[in-house]
């Protein structure tokens, strides 16, 4: 079993996961698509970022329950195993996500003309 101080950080972290993801899903369902304002490389780059952000969140969405289960499981050798490519490919997706948001609402507002930021 995994060991009892680990637990409430363990719990905690996935509650604060499942809240993120279902707000961040809510709010993706009724804000409708959003628009980027960059040209050239300026738009490459994030939308490059974000095919590879939604990849890899696809993977992170499917590998989570499975290293937390092997961790409740008791399985700590396994658990570490799995959670050698979660925790990467988890910390690649939050600072992706977060960058791609800076980058389409502050840098590269949509602003009803192709290439005009604010």
């Amino acid at each position: 079993m995994i060991q009892n101080a680990d637990l409430p950080h363990l719990l905690t972290a996935v509650m604060l996961g499942v809240t993120f993801l279902v707000i961040n899903t809510v709010y993706h369902a009724n804000a409708g698509l959003a628009k980027f304002g960059g040209t050239g490389l300026a738009r490459s780059f994030p939308f490059t970022l974000l095919i590879t952000h939604v990849l890899c969140a696809m993977i992170c969405f499917a590998l989570i329950p499975v290293t937390v289960f092997v961790a409740l499981s008791g399985r700590l050798q396994a658990h570490a195993r799995i959670a050698r490519w979660t925790l990467p490919l988890w910390l690649f997706v939050s600072v992706s996500g977060l960058m791609i948001y800076i980058m389409a609402v502050h840098i590269y507002p949509w602003s009803g003309v192709l290439g005009a930021a604010k």
